[in-house]
């Protein structure tokens, strides 16, 4: 395990005993456990691995059964309304959703709650916010805007020609996905027209968008397609960084690594690493440690009492906080360094 690993277990676990005083309250000993289902988009990015692993440390304390699932890829909507037909099926009182697509999710959320199950959404909201009880996420707008403010004052004069590429997570408008696009062109000075529906844009230094799937291989493809049909591309956003590490293998195979400055969000500790590096210029930090801890904590309150601060029809959103990384800070945006970054990171 590494020291990583070790630090933030070891943070959990300063909490967990807080939390778990508040859940056992009134509880009697001989309590069966309660089921807590956690649904991800996929195992192959280290953000959801992370969540995954969190709940596990957590979960026994408050004498939770843990039932994990994930899709095979991102986007991948049958096994997460799979997922949450078991849970229902399996007695669960609680499911934490990262949903791949919200939309296509809607109706096997609905059918869930109306079976008394209660259902926060993690990472990615829904459309509206009482399609579930509790929305606790990044600010996924914000993280955008860090990155996009960061490269156009890293670009300085030539932020008024740069040529724009996004690698997004797919062409489709699934919420996380729209959010991050439109906040980094927000966040880099381009008129966003409907902040709620990307593509819509007209400014002429937006050249093209690839479908990545948030994985290294999307990245690669889309960067290698994007980058040899437009020489004159000078900034690439990706979704995340596993997209942002195979965007930047494409380039350095096209002997361009010099001339495209790269931005992401996410804030792994190989997302660090490669900014470290210099392999990638900035990446917003999320905090998928404190999304799991709030949800657990809310559940715990929750089931315990029949209310939390955080589950109330008047609370649309919770922010778990994002922060801004990079060894090359501009004045006026505030960032942290990768030295202090890797020392709050998460994941492999």
């Amino acid at each position: 395990m590494s020291s990583v690993h070790l630090r933030w277990l070891c943070w959990l676990a300063v909490w967990a005993g807080a939390v778990l005083l508040v859940a056992c309250e009134n509880s009697a000993p001989d309590d069966e456990p309660v089921v807590i289902g956690l649904v991800t988009k996929t195992e192959r990015n280290p953000f959801f691995v992370t969540l995954r692993e969190a709940a596990e440390a957590l979960t026994p304390e408050l004498e939770m059964d843990l039932r994990s699932y994930s899709g095979e890829f991102d986007g991948d909507t049958r096994s997460q309304v799979q997922a949450i037909e078991e849970l229902v099926e399996a007695g669960a009182q609680a499911i934490l959703l990262t949903p791949s697509d919200p939309s296509a999710l809607a109706a096997s959320v609905s059918r869930a709650r109306s079976a008394g199950v209660l259902v926060i959404a993690l990472d990615t909201p829904f459309a509206q916010a009482d399609q579930v009880d509790a929305t606790i996420a990044t600010d996924n707008f914000r993280a955008g805007q860090l990155i996009g403010r960061w490269a156009r004052a890293r670009l300085r004069d030539d932020a008024a020609t740069a040529g724009i590429v996004t690698l997004d997570l797919s062409m489709e408008q699934i919420t996380v996905d729209v959010e991050r696009h439109q906040g980094m062109l927000s966040g880099f000075g381009i008129e966003i027209g409907d902040p709620e529906l990307k593509y819509d844009e007209r400014d002429p230094r937006i050249l093209g968008a690839g479908a990545t799937a948030g994985s290294l291989e999307g990245g690669r493809r889309e960067m290698l397609r994007l980058a040899s049909e437009l020489p004159q591309v000078r900034l690439v956003y990706a979704i995340n960084e596993p997209a942002a590490r195979g965007a930047r293998e494409a380039i350095e195979q096209l002997g361009r690594a010099n001339e495209i400055l790269i931005v992401t969000i996410d804030g792994s500790c190989a997302g660090v690493a490669d900014v470290a590096a210099g392999r990638i210029g900035a990446t917003a930090m999320q905090d998928p440690l404190r999304m799991v801890r709030l949800a657990l904590e809310a559940v715990a309150a929750y089931l315990r009492t029949g209310a939390s601060p955080l589950i109330s029809p008047d609370i649309d959103f919770v922010d778990s906080g994002v922060t801004l990384v990079t060894d090359a800070p501009v004045s006026g945006l505030p960032s942290i360094r990768t030295a202090e970054a890797l020392e709050r990171c998460w994941g492999g």
